[in-house]
């Protein structure tokens, strides 16, 4: 019985995600495009009120006060008294791999079977079709770091525009970054404050070994790429080879300080291009960080501090911290009830405790363009980038009064029907809701 009523939830689970409405990626727009009189938030700190934006086939070529607009057939969008930003960015997810978790196991190939999965691309995964999409791109999200998930290594993550028929169209960065997921080097605590560990195991001891393991699995890798004549062919070891010429990064998922003193020894040992992904405790060696160039991505903001020393608001309060060491971060939405549709409400929690709002706004642009290296075309509202732009009706960062009206990914005009619009218009049409 139990059986047949699982299949009855998953498929009711299934068909209300079928109900997707039909919305196609939009055809490249070519010409001209002005978004005239828009409080332009650059996205560098910069605000310039009243600016209006020139579009020249997708590119942003130049903004000013006082821009001529052709009277001939140019496409032209009024800002006036609406905020102009650029497109945001998540720096770290796993949607477009992951799409019914748990009930339907075919939606899902986010993570691998295996420790040692180097040569897994997740961007061969990517379904552009996903259902979620379309909520993100209503909150202003229209770039995604697309990450595989695993034990140790787990496979290379790619850049996406969230606007695409297939994934290849999809493709803005091929293999960002190779992520490393680090044992964690806390004791698991098992009901009523037991360890979870039988005596003759020490935990601890345990993931340090791992984490060796997977160092010595980089040496091999970097020794067998220095090679100019391979008399066999490793794909796991050719999979890592972009992480020593520096074209791809290593992004360590942890936490603790101990593990990210782990993460600088990385650095120092192999020479990588290191990014901590988690960090709740990175306000502790910030300027450590800093002195390594180890950039970090704050994967969730609102939880509980990771220490029950800490104070209660700290993960709040780590942005801070970063930004005035130095620190290169960005901030993401990874809470599995959102599907990262809080991006930029974590960012506005961020700003209330001690970024200003530009600062706060960095961290889900230009910061996260610059980790995944793609900052010299997307990120901030500047001439000679893509025009990934949204126009709210309010603050982008307060839920209270944002209101995406617009949205374009490289000048493409994006249609920002989804599920949720929907779905509150069919029952307010129930109710008779005005």
């Amino acid at each position: 019985m139990k059986k047949y009523f699982s299949l009855i939830i998953a498929f009711a689970v299934v068909s209300t995600a079928m109900a997707q409405e039909t919305v196609y990626p939009a055809p490249a727009y070519k010409g001209l495009l002005f978004i005239k009189n828009g409080n332009v938030h650059v996205g560098n700190g910069q605000v310039l009120p009243n600016t209006t934006i020139k579009i020249n086939n997708g590119k942003i070529e130049s903004l000013g006060t006082n821009l001529p607009i052709p009277m001939d057939d140019v496409k032209v969008i009024d800002a006036t008294g609406k905020e102009v930003y650029p497109g945001l960015i998540s720096s770290n997810t796993n949607i477009g791999i992951r799409e019914i978790s748990g009930a339907v196991r075919g939606s899902n190939d986010y993570r691998e079977l295996g420790d040692w999965n180097p040569n897994v691309e997740s961007i061969k995964a990517y379904n552009a079709d996903s259902r979620i999409i379309n909520t993100l791109r209503s909150n202003g999200i229209l770039l995604a770091n697309i990450a595989p998930q695993g034990s140790l290594i787990a496979g290379s993550s790619s850049t996406v525009q969230y606007d695409a028929w297939t994934w290849e169209d999809a493709l803005y960065k091929e293999n960002t970054a190779l992520h490393f997921y680090m044992p964690s080097l806390m004791q698991r605590q098992g009901g009523f404050g037991r360890t979870q560990q039988t005596p003759d195991m020490d935990p601890a001891k345990a993931a340090l070994n791992r984490i060796e393991l997977v160092k010595q699995f980089l040496k091999e890798a970097k020794s067998y790429n220095e090679q100019s004549i391979k008399t066999t062919t490793n794909l796991k070891l050719e999979a890592c080879k972009n992480l020593f010429n520096k074209t791809q990064k290593l992004f360590i998922h942890c936490n603790l300080v101990k593990e990210m003193l782990i993460a600088v020894d990385f650095v120092k040992e192999l020479g990588l291009d290191v990014v901590v992904v988690g960090g709740s405790e990175s306000f502790q060696i910030a300027p450590l960080l800093k002195q390594h160039n180890i950039p970090v991505i704050l994967n969730q903001m609102h939880s509980l501090p990771t220490s029950e020393d800490d104070d209660v608001d700290q993960p709040f309060k780590t942005p801070t911290v970063l930004q005035k060491a130095g620190v290169l971060f960005a901030i993401n939405d990874a809470d599995g009830n959102t599907t990262g549709r809080n991006l930029a409400f974590n960012a506005g929690t961020a700003a209330a405790y001690g970024l200003s709002k530009e600062e706060a706004l960095q961290a889900i642009t230009l910061n996260a363009a610059k980790i995944l290296g793609i900052d010299k075309f997307t990120g901030s509202i500047e001439a000679g980038k893509d025009a990934n732009i949204i126009i709210s009706e309010g603050d982008v960062l307060d839920m209270r009064s944002s209101k995406i009206t617009h949205a374009f990914i490289q000048g493409r005009t994006i249609d920002l029907t989804d599920k949720h619009k929907l779905l509150n218009e069919r029952y307010k049409k129930k109710y008779n809701i005005k």
